[in-house]
């Protein structure tokens, strides 16, 4: 969804203890749970120096995060560069790659706008 057209050249995983480039912009992925959030937590008491990462919550139900996750997140915000929100996406658990989520309409929808977000656009 961050790559857009850019071939796999605007974003990519980085493997555990890999470097982050100089002058890229960290983004860290969660589901909208209250592990997520911990999990997210627990990284970002480790984060050091490196630019502030934004936080990516992907939605994994189609309701609300309960209460505990939430507060998590929003205590958290004064440590990342901002916080994107993923709306929950039935076909996204049915699909093999990003290639083929993005031939959804909804799904290429939501990465326009998750892009945007994150760009300040």
């Amino acid at each position: 969804m961050l790559d857009g057209d850019a071939g796999g050249t605007r974003a990519r995983v980085l493997a555990t203890g890999e470097p982050i480039p100089y002058g890229a912009q960290p983004v860290l992925l969660a589901e909208t749970t209250v592990y997520g959030a911990t999990c997210v937590e627990e990284l970002l008491l480790r984060w050091g120096p490196l630019p502030r990462p934004w936080l990516v919550l992907i939605a994994d139900a189609p309701a609300r995060p309960v209460a505990d996750a939430r507060y998590v997140v929003r205590a958290l915000e004064g440590r990342l560069a901002g916080v994107a929100r993923v709306p929950y996406l039935p076909v996204l658990r049915a699909v093999k790659d990003p290639e083929q989520a993005l031939e959804h309409k909804d799904v290429h929808a939501v990465a326009e706008k998750l892009r945007r977000t994150m760009e300040g656009k």
